[in-house]
């Protein structure tokens, strides 16, 4: 885990979440943002990706990610501010995960596209056989086929990315059932959600994760405080995308509500 701290009198600390197959590498722009807006920032790479030391892109359990998202919340209490998560696609699924099913002391949520439902399905068959192998043979890895200019149509990530060894793609069977069981359980479980303040920012031309997935499960939480902002024409990686300053100013607005 890794922590950025502002240079002004901080207002709060913001936990970052990532996704599926990256890191805390992939963030700078985004952590020196929330730097520059007042805010501190504590990120770790999940199990199994970036700089851990584990099998890469593989997990025994969903928990594992709960796990975490728990220890970095703990390490953000010591600060004694207000702390917000911030969990994009996968992490995103994973913070309300970590919320439904555990209880924690923060402010809100903001989730980046969280990944509630693939917009590409797997073959009928293709879904027997990860069940059958799951069993047996639950770490054996397959191709995540996720095309990296379906993420974000910025050209300069694009370009690093390809360099990128710390990328994971490739995912073991077991990954992708707790995953799939993971969207079922978020949105099954709608009535945990904590009564927090909620921001979900989804793209609106997502070709990772079912945006229709994401505003079903918004419209059925029951809260005092939410909002969802959809970005016409933007890629999955609202916060990578040309467009990303408009996105991020939209969070500073509203995190200074909160604030």
């Amino acid at each position: 885990m890794w922590k950025w701290e502002t240079k002004d009198e901080a207002k709060g600390v913001v936990i970052m979440v990532h996704g599926a197959g990256e890191y805390h590498g992939r963030y700078e722009w985004v952590i020196q943002q929330f730097n520059l807006a007042g805010f501190h920032v504590l990120m770790g790479d999940l199990p199994g990706q970036g700089t851990t030391t584990r099998r890469r892109g593989h997990i025994d359990s969903f928990d594992e990610y709960i796990t975490a998202i728990e220890t970095w919340i703990g390490e953000a209490a010591h600060y004694y501010l207000p702390v917000f998560l911030f969990g994009h696609s996968m992490g995103g699924l994973a913070s309300i995960r970590a919320v439904t099913e555990r209880s924690f002391n923060i402010k809100g949520i903001i989730l980046s596209s969280p990944c509630l439902g693939l917009a590409s399905q797997p073959s009928k068959g293709i879904d027997t056989l990860s069940k059958v192998l799951n069993k047996v043979a639950p770490s054996v890895k397959f191709a995540a086929n996720i095309e990296p200019v379906n993420k974000t149509r910025n050209e300069q990530v694009l370009l690093r990315d390809s360099t990128d060894t710390l990328l994971v793609d490739r995912v073991s069977v077991r990954w992708y059932r707790e995953l799939v069981n993971a969207m079922k359980m978020a949105n099954t479980h709608t009535g945990r959600f904590p009564n927090i303040p909620l921001l979900v920012i989804q793209a609106g031309d997502d070709r990772i994760v079912d945006k229709l997935a994401v505003r079903d499960w918004f419209n059925q939480l029951e809260l005092h405080d939410k909002m969802y902002k959809e970005y016409p024409g933007l890629y999955h990686e609202v916060l990578n995308e040309p467009e990303r300053d408009d996105v991020f100013k939209f969070i500073k607005s509203y995190l200074n509500l909160h604030f």
